[in-house]
């Protein structure tokens, strides 16, 4: 997930905050309880924009922690600060700006300012991101973005109206919008994707690791067991998973479960069955898990892919 400038003017990294009109379509029109609760969130997919996720947010207490996505994140800041913690850096997005992430690009979200921030946010699949460079663009082979943040208004403006034309059902708009807004910031930001470091000594090791994690997310070793069964130690695993992957191993495999936990639901599983089935102890430790990495709880999104149109609203402290 991804973050926001004041609701007047953007902070460190930011841009000037879109106009009045482009703040208040952030949130959806259903929600107005949970707009005056101060944070909520739709976390949904529309039928008519296959290979698509869209969340459409605010949050002011919540923090993502680290973990990465398959897809591409496209986020467009509509108010607030959102701080980006990535592989090289933090990055201060603020309002009128768009966040960029490759996938599996390891990285946390939080607020940048007191107030939060507001953001409306494409998760494109790589294949349509891939579909779109090939027409539109000269980019051969894997299509990435050289930036993470870029101030431009006008594709701030085109992320929310793929939102508003997605909640009207209005296919034509929606797929029409989308694959300007892509084809803009793939012209505008598009390369082959940053370089990888040459492989450091361990890379192999974690590669096996992350395999074995893969085939054991239910019962998953201990560290020292791991490391044992790999042949090395318990400090060289880790240093030599996290230099792989941006996180050390029970991180990546909270971040497994739930992208798998993601899939059960979609596919209609109550959160009680897919919290056992993915290897969490019980629904509570799904949610928890769940709700700081998505965005949303468990069942929130589950009923949004059975088509239900509802908005979360965070209580209490917010997620954690």
């Amino acid at each position: 997930m991804i973050g926001g400038g004041t609701g007047d003017a953007g902070g460190p990294g930011g841009a000037t905050a879109p106009d009045a009109e482009a703040r208040a379509d952030v949130a959806p029109a259903a929600a107005p309880s949970a707009r005056r609760s101060g944070e909520w969130a739709r976390h949904w997919q529309y039928a008519g924009l296959p290979g698509l996720d869209l969340l459409r947010a605010r949050y002011v207490r919540h923090t993502f922690p680290r973990h990465s996505h398959e897809g591409y994140v496209l986020g467009a800041v509509t108010g607030g600060i959102e701080r980006i913690g990535l592989p090289d850096g933090a990055v201060d997005a603020g309002g009128g700006g768009i966040v960029m992430i490759n996938p599996e690009v390891p990285h946390t979200a939080q607020a940048g300012a007191p107030e939060g921030w507001a953001y409306s946010t494409l998760y494109p699949s790589a294949q349509l991101v891939a579909d779109i460079a090939a027409e539109t663009t000269g980019l051969t082979g894997t299509a990435g973005f050289t930036d993470a943040f870029a101030a431009d208004p006008e594709a701030v403006r085109l992320v929310n109206g793929v939102h508003r034309a997605a909640e009207e059902g209005n296919a034509l708009a929606a797929d029409s919008l989308l694959r300007v807004v892509i084809a803009r910031l793939l012209r505008r930001h598009g390369g082959p994707p940053p370089p990888r470091t040459p492989a450091a000594a361990g890379a192999r090791t974690a590669e096996r690791a992350r395999a074995l994690l893969e085939t054991r997310l239910t019962s998953p070793p201990s560290l020292e067991q791991l490391a044992q069964e790999l042949g090395t130690s318990p400090f060289a695993l880790l240093r030599a998973f996290k230099n792989a992957y941006g996180m050390p191993p029970h991180a990546w495999l909270t971040d497994a479960r739930v992208r798998r936990a993601r899939r059960l639901l979609e596919a209609g599983t109550a959160p009680a069955e897919a919290a056992v089935a993915v290897g969490f102890t019980d629904q509570p430790h799904l949610n928890r898990h769940f709700t700081r990495i998505v965005g949303v709880p468990p069942g929130a999104y589950r009923r949004e892919r059975a088509g239900s149109a509802r908005t979360y609203k965070t209580a209490g402290k917010g997620p954690s």
